[in-house]
């Protein structure tokens, strides 16, 4: 699977794991080049806190397009630290 915006692959895995239609990339598999650190966070009933990602890519910023769960809770343990995208960001096989 890859994750792409602005016609650039920003992660590319052959584990991905599916939760709620997200596919999930490990977080060795996303290119760290094009994420920054935001300060964003909101929660999930049954996942936990989530923490997001701005992707970065040609200096055009995509605001928390990404997320994960550092701290997943226990029903999420198989995704924490897995990140998933949206806001644009297209993910194809």
């Amino acid at each position: 699977m890859r994750a792409i915006w602005k016609d650039t692959v920003i992660a590319e895995s052959s584990n991905t794991r599916i939760v709620e239609n997200n596919h999930y990339f490990p977080r060795e598999d996303i290119k760290e080049e094009y994420f920054k650190p935001s300060d964003s966070h909101s929660r999930c009933p049954w996942k936990g806190k989530a923490s997001y990602f701005h992707i970065e890519v040609d200096g055009e910023i995509n605001e928390d397009a990404a997320w994960y769960y550092p701290e997943a809770s226990y029903a999420a343990k198989p995704i924490e630290n897995f990140v998933a995208f949206w806001n644009g960001v297209k993910i194809t096989e």
